[in-house]
């Protein structure tokens, strides 16, 4: 797929404080690509160069082809933003808010039929400072759609909301997905980036270490599985330890927990097989993306 963003050795800082330094990464169209770090790690002022809000210090940026800071009007027209602290004034009715915003652009789109497909119909004529939390942000999606972009950049969309209003905030970004538009979603809720993000970018101060898939960054970190169980019967660890998938075997009273790589469950599993044990209260942890997290961002920082 073609890239509809290309960064090139961003960097940008404010007084002696680096926020960005040294960042590259592309975005291909019609995936959505995460930019996920945890809070202070560069994440908003990268996407916010991008968007020509900042003007970065050092290194390159296109977006569609287009420098944000030189073109900035024309990358306006094509970009939608929502923006990580973005208010509206409490007395603004939804209705209102869209269709002032829809009178920006020459080719906007269906103001009150994305107020439809977002369900805020229902709360057209609500003033904005008696939404939820979820509506809220249900109302900076659509104000991010409403001209029409072929991007839209996506800044800490569901910080502050609760399970079920987060959840239901990554329908509604994966239905923007289908629509045909590039999402660019910067967050630092690991469930969150690992759910919807076809590729990651994994910022940690001001640096990427690096951007793959969320199961290759999972793979990337060396992180595999742990196994634990009851042996119906005894069980000598001298067995388990013979595997070449298993790591490590420990006891805690009755319960065997086995430490290995990717295989260890499939391995652990044929060898009770075969000495006829049964694994009682079986609990299998897969490595997840906050593991992988931390496993890169250790190793960076151990190799300045």
């Amino acid at each position: 797929m073609p890239s509809v963003i290309e960064v090139r050795n961003l960097h940008k800082r404010y007084g002696d404080h680096v926020a960005v330094h040294d960042v590259s990464l592309s975005v291909e169209e019609g995936e959505i690509f995460g930019i996920l770090g945890p809070n202070g790690a560069g994440k908003t002022t990268t996407v916010e160069c991008l968007e020509g809000i900042r003007t970065p210090d050092g290194g390159d940026i296109r977006v569609l082809g287009l420098d944000p800071a030189r073109d900035r009007a024309e990358v306006t027209r094509s970009v939608g933003v929502q923006l990580q602290d973005g208010q509206l004034p409490e007395r603004l009715r939804v209705a209102e808010a869209l269709e002032l915003y829809a009178s920006f652009y020459d080719t906007a789109a269906d103001w009150r039929g994305l107020m439809d497909s977002l369900g805020l119909t229902a709360k057209a004529k609500t003033r904005y400072g008696k939404l939820s939390g979820g509506q809220k942000q249900r109302l900076s999606i659509a104000l991010a759609l409403v001209g029409n972009p072929r991007i839209a950049v996506l800044d800490e969309l569901t910080t502050g909301l609760d399970p079920q209003a987060r959840r239901d905030t990554w329908d509604l970004i994966e239905a923007v997905r289908a629509r045909g538009v590039t999402i660019v979603l910067v967050t630092h809720f690991m469930e969150e980036a690992e759910r919807l993000c076809d590729r990651l970018a994994l910022i940690d101060a001001g640096r990427v270490v690096t951007v793959d898939t969320p199961a290759g960054l999972t793979e990337r970190a060396g992180m595999g599985q742990r196994v634990s169980f009851r042996p119906s019967a005894p069980l000598d660890d001298r067995l388990l330890t013979a595997l070449p998938e298993v790591a490590a075997v420990t006891r805690d009273g009755e319960r065997i927990t086995v430490d290995g790589d990717e295989d260890a469950l499939n391995a652990v599993s044929a060898l009770l097989a075969r000495q006829g044990i049964v694994a009682q209260r079986l609990r299998v942890e897969q490595a997840s993306l906050e593991d992988a997290f931390v496993a890169l961002t250790r190793h960076e920082t151990e190799g300045k």
